[in-house]
């Protein structure tokens, strides 16, 4: 049974189609990522699904028993406390609790007890709990009322209720969006082991390669389906393009062919009929659609020249609001070659930090060292709330460089994809992602030699991500990035640092024993900070290195007995053909038997020296 099946569906948006004759359909179970560039369609589709705009043509049909959840446009609000919150969004559960309170005729007692038992009522409090604090909320900020956090974090309790409701489909559109990095892996886990189908629109690589089976790509109006995560779609896009112009070649080498025949002979009489089959052959070659891709986009950052080093130096600072410190006992050196990653959950100081560094913050105690005529570029998600609706890209950039030409302005914005026409269109017209790389536009505007981003990957597209990436890697000054993308942080971080327990400290370890950490405290939650210490993380990975030989020695059997076997499979076809077996003299045959009684002694001898190995591994592990 189809859980969701859409045929031929045709969307228009204020005359421009979005979806022509696209299709799709999701079985029990299965989760699709939806990808696209921005514009695309991709949330129209969904909207279209939910119901709140209608087709233009086609048509879109739910499973009639399926249950179908999605994060509500509005963050909830109101004085219930967040456990209420998600707790409501079961309705059957709470009209079953309020009917039962009312009061109801005791005939009726009896079934409504037996329903809440059948859903799982009982239990609905700890599960709810346990995806709060998935999310980054703590017992305490569970009884909290909604009103008392801001529009992010009540964004998270709407993914929460979401996620609580357990649907048969479960649309997402760019649920990492209001995550930070810890939110983001522990929702990655969670969504691998949904039982529900899923329909994901998502930037975030990484929650697209484990979280998903299938990539629906938009592109053009339609819908191609791609089986495996992220990467397997790229792959497959690849190879099918290059099969695609490598066709289109060969037809155009064919189509010239024929042609030159025909122009050259049609006018002899002796060749006319020849002349005139090859015009029939033409005519019979297939059409064969170009190759059509949309221009890479381009990041480029200025050259920031050279500073001697250290850029920056902090030694026991702390800094906060207000004349009270939030971090205590930071020491953090920069030097101009630096990728640094801040890792830690939302609330911990990270956006702090990055605005000590960008001088946005005071230091309230110990001492911060700059390099003369250090420049420093930050770029903040928020910013993009204080962009004047009413100006332009192009006027933005101008009040930012007073003295620069109009040209030159219209350069630096030429470097995030800025074009003339999108230089002039009104902040208030310009997607999320065009305003991110106005943003991005004017944090490099000067050349920094220190470049701190937080954030910057919302609303950009995976290509954008990607092309940020290449900028960053051949950008010339340091990098300070916040960001919940771990694709992003592994390719850019070449050091991480944990904002935690009101202090940084460089974290010994990279993004896979992060990973490990977080897997740890999430099954022992009293786990103690201290489980992030220097020697415990340094013991744990000369255990990983102890077992880095005896790993080797493993996969170096597994290939041996791979080979050994299909050598066996190869004698044994060649003995059990009967063609192949007649031509063999008694020597071959005896040869064969020979070498068949050697690779079984062989291979006995390798898998007892694998299950002893892999014994050793799994009890060091």
């Amino acid at each position: 049974m189809t859980v969701l099946a859409i045929r031929d569906l045709t969307l228009r948006i204020a005359g421009r189609t979005l979806l022509e004759g696209a299709s799709l359909s999701l079985d029990p179970g299965r989760k699709v990522g939806l990808v696209g560039r921005n514009g695309a369609g991709k949330s129209t589709l969904l909207r279209a699904i939910l119901g709140r705009i209608e087709p233009d043509g086609g048509e879109i049909r739910l499973s009639a028993r399926a249950r179908l959840a999605h994060v509500e446009q509005e963050a909830p609000g109101g004085e219930a406390s967040l456990l209420e919150t998600v707790l409501a969004a079961d309705a059957e559960r709470a009209a079953l609790l309020a009917e039962l309170e009312a009061g109801p005729d005791p005939q009726r007692i009896g079934a409504i007890h037996d329903r809440l038992c059948a859903i799982g009522a009982e239990a609905a409090p700890a599960r709810a709990a346990a995806i709060l604090s998935g999310l980054g909320f703590d017992a305490a900020a569970q009884a909290r009322p909604c009103s008392e956090f801001s529009g992010g974090w009540r964004m998270r309790v709407a993914l929460a209720r979401a996620l609580f409701q357990e649907p048969d489909l479960l649309l997402l559109d760019e649920p990492t969006n209001h995550l930070d990095l810890e939110a983001t892996l522990w929702l990655e886990g969670w969504l691998s082991r949904f039982r529900g189908a899923a329909l994901i629109v998502s930037h975030d690589r990484g929650l697209l390669d484990s979280c998903v089976d299938a990539i629906a790509h938009l592109d053009r109006g339609r819908i191609a389906l791609y089986p495996g995560g992220f990467e397997a779609f790229l792959r497959i896009r690849a190879e099918r393009a290059a099969g695609q112009a490598a066709a289109a070649a060969r037809i155009a080498a064919e189509r010239a062919r024929l042609q030159a025949f025909v122009d050259r002979f049609r006018a002899k009489a002796t060749k006319a009929r020849q002349a005139q089959s090859r015009l029939k052959a033409l005519a019979r070659l297939p059409p064969i659609e170009a190759v059509a891709e949309d221009a890479p986009a381009r990041f480029s950052f200025p050259d920031p020249g050279e500073l001697p080093p250290p850029l920056l130096s902090l030694t026991r600072a702390a800094t906060g609001y207000g004349g009270r410190a939030v971090l205590r006992e930071v020491t953090l050196r920069l030097d101009q070659d630096d990728r640094i990653a801040l890792l830690g959950a939302n609330g911990n100081g990270k956006s702090t930090l990055a605005k000590l560094l960008a001088g946005r913050l005071p230091l309230l105690a110990g001492e911060m060292v700059r390099a003369p005529r250090l420049k420093v570029g930050f770029f903040a998600q928020h910013q993009a709330e204080e962009l004047d609706p009413r100006g332009t890209p192009l006027s933005h950039m101008q009040a930012a460089l007073p003295k620069a030409t109009a040209t030159d302005c219209r350069a630096q914005l030429a470097r995030f994809g800025l074009d003339a026409e999108r230089a002039e269109t009104l902040i208030a017209s310009l997607s999320g992602g065009e305003k991110a790389r106005l943003l991005l536009a004017l944090a490099t505007r000067e050349a920094p030699h220190l470049l701190i981003l937080d954030e910057p990957t919302n609303h950009l597209d995976i290509e954008a991500r990607e092309a940020l990436v290449r900028a960053l890697a051949g950008f010339g000054g340091a990098v300070v990035l916040i960001t919940h993308d771990p694709h992003l942080i592994g390719l850019v971080a070449d050091r991480l640092v944990l904002v935690a327990d009101g202090t940084a400290r460089p974290f010994d370890g990279d993004l896979d024993d992060y990973r490990a950490l977080l897997a740890e405290r999430a099954a022992s939650p009293r786990l103690a900070p201290a489980a992030t210490r220097p020697e415990e993380r340094r013991a744990r990975a000369e255990a990983r290195a102890a077992l880095a030989p005896l790993k080797a020695r493993i996969a170096e059997i597994e290939a041996e007995l791979a080979r050994l076997h299909a050598e066996s499979r190869l004698i044994e076809r060649k003995l059990s053909d009967p063609e192949r077996a007649a031509r063999l003299t008694p020597k071959d045959i005896a040869f064969a038997g020979s070498r068949l009684s050697r690779i079984a002694k062989e291979a006995a001898a390798l898998e007892e020296e694998w299950l002893e190995l892999s014994a050793r591994a799994e009890a060091a592990a």
